[in-house]
């Protein structure tokens, strides 16, 4: 490991977290989820799970198989030979119908930071997003690194609705709302695929490590994938991918 400050924290009585510096960053994100794996791999009796965060990894057990400091120490044995290795990850393409209706803050978004709406588009729809995390919804995405020319504080005043499927930015992020729920994101528009299905095998669509990319759609086009997304029969692939 290099300069970078790790501290190991207890969460609780059955949860140690371990974090790593104080900045979103796409590399210490990276060795993130090299512990992640390499805790996992470890099949320690009494881990329960991992979840990793931006910047740190939080590691669930179970205290009546194992203590406290039984974990700490077995995570800081690893520390010193932790390296980020070559994982497979997923790179997904997600049609988007921006604007209108489906994206009502582009126009408040073109405005705000000067550029017209294609611009925004363009600019929104041209990069391969990391997804850094899973959380404050089932299966919501918070994925960088966003063009610093979209970069917004979010909005005053939250909505108590967004929709399910809302393509949405705030500050350096972009993120989908996997659920309705209130958010306080600006809108930019909307995909018809669904970061969260129960009816799926595995239904978090999403996981950390992933690489998006938004592919803009017409209306007519996200009407039709809604569709088929509401019955169930919306067939998404991915392409794996050497990061």
């Amino acid at each position: 490991m290099d300069a970078i400050m790790v501290r190991l924290l207890a969460s609780g009585d059955t949860a140690l977290v371990i974090e790593f510096g104080e900045t979103i960053d796409r590399e210490i994100n990276r060795r993130v989820l090299a512990l992640a794996d390499r805790v996992w791999d470890a099949k320690i009796p009494g881990v329960i799970e991992t979840v990793p965060t931006f910047r740190s990894l939080m590691v669930h057990y179970d205290p009546t198989k194992l203590l406290f400091n039984e974990i700490k120490a077995l995570v800081e044995a690893m520390l010193p030979t932790l390296t980020v290795r070559h994982r497979t990850s997923r790179q997904w393409t997600l049609p988007t119908c921006y604007g209108g209706e489906l994206g009502p803050d582009l126009e408040h978004v073109a405005r705000a930071t000067g550029l017209s709406e294609e611009a925004v588009i363009a600019r929104h729809s041209s990069v391969a997003y990391h997804v850094y995390c899973i959380g404050f919804l089932p299966g919501y995405p918070y994925m960088g690194d966003l063009d610093p020319a979209l970069e917004l504080p979010r909005r005053e005043t939250p909505r108590l609705k967004v929709p399910m499927g809302s393509v949405c930015i705030a500050q350096r992020m972009t993120g989908i709302y996997s659920l309705e729920s209130p958010g306080g994101w600006h809108l930019l528009g909307r995909t018809p695929v669904r970061m969260f299905d129960v009816r799926r095998e595995r239904a978090v669509l999403l996981a950390p490590g992933d690489s998006v990319r938004f592919a803009p759609i017409p209306r007519e086009e996200y009407d039709r994938l809604a569709a088929l997304a509401d019955s169930g029969r919306l067939d998404l692939h991915s392409t794996e991918l050497q990061s």
